[in-house]
């Protein structure tokens, strides 16, 4: 009984030198006495600022050294629309480290994101120097298709001297090429890159049996053939004979190959 009470004497002794330690050591710490003194931030600062990472990270390292959390600073830099990684790092006695990179547009995608050369949709509002951009359009877990579309597509039109503006593929698995003089090439769902391989290959020989007209659209979605619209020139003034009708300014034609 005597070892039990000297044990339990001893026990409480440590505790009341420990625990009064620990609690000072604990208000010292979360009294800021480690407080973080320098921010490292290295990046490409093209798109993303050093002064918006600042403005990102400086809230969030007011607890000091101990009480800095690198994954929410992570996770709140990779929130940022341009950011494509970031690594954060806290190095004694009170730096923060931040490298990040940033994405790079490859496309615009829909009527507001953009399409990261990784294949990423992101958002980036108030981006009017990225207007020279394809054009592409489709449900964003298919975008990878939809550039594969597009960079088929490019060679395809360029060897009929066609610039390709952009590919779109709507919710019914609907392919359509855009020109960028206009001319939309409806291809549909099935056989598509052959039927593009078809058109743009006779494209050339279409465009000279109409001297003088303008193809506005193109349908594929036919087995052996298109579907063409024309915009025919305006005509001259009419003549002085009332009866003599002029020509239609809009034309449709059937090309079977």
């Amino acid at each position: 009984m005597n070892r039990a009470l000297r044990t339990l004497a001893w026990l409480l002794a440590v505790a009341l030198v420990v625990l009064p330690a620990l609690a000072l050591i604990n208000g010292w710490i979360k009294g800021g006495s480690f407080p973080m003194r320098r921010l490292e931030v290295s990046g490409p600062f093209a798109k993303v600022s050093a002064a918006q990472v600042r403005a990102v990270v400086l809230p969030q390292v007011k607890g000091g050294f101990f009480f800095t959390r690198v994954d929410a600073i992570s996770h709140s830099l990779a929130a940022m629309p341009w950011v494509e990684h970031v690594e954060v790092r806290k190095q004694w006695p009170d730096l923060l480290v931040v490298h990040y990179t940033e994405r790079h547009a490859f496309a615009r995608w829909g009527a507001d994101k953009l399409l990261s050369e990784r294949g990423g949709v992101f958002a980036a509002p108030g981006s009017p120097d990225l207007a020279s951009l394809p054009a592409l359009d489709g449900p964003d877990g298919r975008s990878a298709d939809v550039v594969a579309l597009y960079n088929q597509s490019v060679p395809l039109f360029a060897a009929a001297g066609r610039h390709v503006l952009g590919v779109s593929l709507s919710d019914r698995d609907s392919w359509t090429v855009h020109l960028a003089d206009g001319v939309d090439v409806v291809v549909g769902r099935h056989d598509t890159l052959e039927r593009l391989r078809r058109f743009a290959g006779l494209l050339p020989r279409l465009v000279a049996t109409r001297p003088g007209s303008t193809l506005q659209r193109a349908d594929l979605r036919y087995t052996n053939g298109f579907a063409l619209s024309w915009q025919d020139p305006m005509p001259a003034k009419p003549s002085s004979n009332p009866k003599r009708g002029a020509p239609k300014a809009a034309g449709k034609q059937q090309a079977r190959t």
